[in-house]
């Protein structure tokens, strides 16, 4: 399972900043880079919802903050985020910051996670299951998840919402819906693959290329994630099923299980690859950008086979001997506890 991996909000901070044409604006009659200073903050203060959108540019953060009164000049906040690398850590969503501080201060609160109410963090390869009871968790009622369910509007092409969570920080104000809360994340997802040409795959349809980039997402880490993509369409070619554990983990909701008894590869489900030929019928989780890109951009190869020995020890081939020779590995690397 990869590592939770927060969404980064692009901003276009450029070190020729003062060649922009950015207005801005000072709340006094001094300099336009006055800046409150630094000061003791209060537990009892006023907070202000600052709701930075996915895409902000570092300009449109320092409007926001300097409209809301939070911060002295924007261009205080703009030429601190210029030399501050923390800056592209800025998660969109709902941010309560104090009214009057500086800018430091203002980035700092916009760092820290805590000042986020309601904060989802949805992790790449997450199943829809899992994000149900994390909003659950932050006073979504159950009933009205499963509502939403029957009503939430799916992307052209798209038949399954499971996959179309795009993984991400989540930040949702007061009184927001279930259906409001996961049709944002469905924009996420239409706003992150906006560029990628998923609809003209010449083999796959979009539908099938989510489901494996689920499939990619749940077998291997970043690095690796072209090349499974290559073993994934060369099974595909040639009518071999694909006999993927992450499928059968997700049918019998096992999270994190790096062995997969033989027992399991026998359970009834559509969703075991081991039983059914093709692609299963729908993506086992929600794959992040990396995972998608793979899934149009495969590696060169002829690998049928793939295991990973030991923790980032990922092998390829297209050798059943070779690859039963590193099973062999792979076993006596998982009794003794390396994969603990």
């Amino acid at each position: 399972m990869n590592k939770p991996a927060l969404i980064r909000v692009l901003l276009a901070f450029s070190l020729v900043f003062s060649f922009t044409f950015i207005a801005h604006e000072v709340r006094s009659n001094g300099s336009s880079s006055a800046n409150f200073p630094d000061r003791s903050i209060s537990s009892d203060e006023k907070l202000i919802e600052i709701d930075i959108a996915p895409g902000s540019t570092g300009s449109a953060i320092a409007k926001q903050l300097f409209s809301a009164g939070i911060i002295e000049s924007s261009q205080s906040f703009f030429k601190l985020a210029i030399a501050d690398s923390r800056a592209s850590r800025i998660a969109p969503g709902i941010h309560l910051l104090n009214v009057k501080i500086s800018a430091k201060q203002a980035l700092d609160q916009l760092l820290d996670a805590s000042r986020m109410p309601n904060l989802v963090r949805v992790f790449e390869g997450a199943w829809n299951s899992e994000i149900f009871s994390m909003l659950e968790k932050n006073g979504f009622d159950r009933a009205e998840i499963t509502k939403a369910l029957s009503e939430v509007k799916l992307p052209q092409g798209y038949k399954i919402l499971e996959g179309l969570l795009f993984p991400a920080q989540y930040s949702f104000s007061e009184g927001t819906t279930a259906l409001e809360a996961l049709q944002s994340m469905i924009r996420k997802f239409e706003f992150k693959t906006n560029s990628l040409p998923l609809s003209q795959d010449p083999l796959l349809s979009a539908q099938k290329l989510l489901v494996v980039a689920s499939i990619i997402q749940a077998e291997g880490d970043i690095q690796d994630f072209e090349k499974i993509s290559r073993v994934i369409r060369n099974r595909l070619k040639i009518g071999m099923p694909l006999q993927m554990d992450s499928t059968i983990n997700y049918a019998v909701k096992a999270r994190g299980n790096i062995f997969v008894s033989r027992k399991s590869t026998l359970v009834k489900s559509d969703y075991n690859t081991y039983r059914k030929y093709g692609l299963p019928p729908g993506p086992i989780g929600n794959p992040g950008l990396d995972a998608l890109k793979a899934a149009l951009n495969p590696a060169d190869g002829d690998w049928l086979y793939f295991i990973t020995v030991s923790p980032g020890d990922t092998r390829f081939t297209s050798n059943f001997d070779e690859f039963n020779q590193w099973k062999v590995l792979y076993t006596k690397n998982r009794k003794a506890g390396a994969f603990n």
